[in-house]
């Protein structure tokens, strides 16, 4: 498993469901900005492979909710990478409330290059961020 990369946000009103919590589909976004962070952190730029016809796609996410956030609150998320394959990556991640530590979700988000044709497509950057 790699070193383990940390990106800080702050939750914002709109993201609150009716309960005054963070909805739960929101976290999907903010595992998504920091897997985004933590590639762009090791020169990998998503939306540049992209426009390379090599798109970076979740194929399976598992996250277990521990604790909520609410508006305004201080977070962040850590992401670390693990093999989960031969052509997956598994990206293991963590949102902590920084008030007081506390893990709110835990997850574990799998992904794949694939090139224009739908095949999975080697990207030794990212291979070589699993040393």
């Amino acid at each position: 498993m790699t070193t383990v990369f940390r990106h800080e946000d702050r939750v914002r009103d709109y993201e609150l469901d009716m309960q005054g919590i963070v909805n739960n589909g929101v976290y999907f976004n903010y595992l998504e900005h920091a897997r985004h962070e933590f590639l762009l952190s090791h020169g990998i730029d998503f939306a540049e492979l992209a426009r390379q016809q090599i798109n970076l796609v979740v194929v399976r996410s598992e996250l277990d909710y521990k604790a909520s956030l609410t508006s305004g609150d201080h977070y962040a998320v850590e992401v670390s990478l693990e093999p989960a394959g031969r052509v997956r990556l598994g990206f293991r991640q963590r949102v902590i409330r920084l008030a007081d530590e506390a893990v709110c979700v835990e997850a574990l988000v799998v992904g794949a290059a694939l090139n224009e044709r739908g095949r999975p497509a080697r990207l030794p950057a990212l291979v070589a961020l699993l040393d």
